[in-house]
């Protein structure tokens, strides 16, 4: 009877620690994927100017994950 409790808490405790192990990974993975974010991810669109004049570009602005890989690898 010992024996059969302790195959089903290594049971337990193996799909515990699987289940741990893949909600780590996929935290890990979506942070990995916020850092590589293009810069120029802003959504602005095309500005408008007067007319007969050529339309502006949009500003491309650093989003908050590429602040800081630059930051963090900047140093180098």
């Amino acid at each position: 009877m010992d024996a059969i409790a302790e195959v089903g808490i290594l049971a337990f405790a193996t799909v515990l620690a699987a289940g741990a192990a893949w909600g780590l990974a996929w935290a890990f993975l979506r942070g990995a994927f916020h850092l590589i974010d293009p810069a120029g991810a802003s959504d602005t669109g095309v500005r408008m100017t007067k007319p007969g004049q050529a339309p502006m570009r949009p500003r491309l602005e650093l989003v908050r994950g590429t602040r800081a890989a630059v930051r963090a690898f900047g140093r180098s």
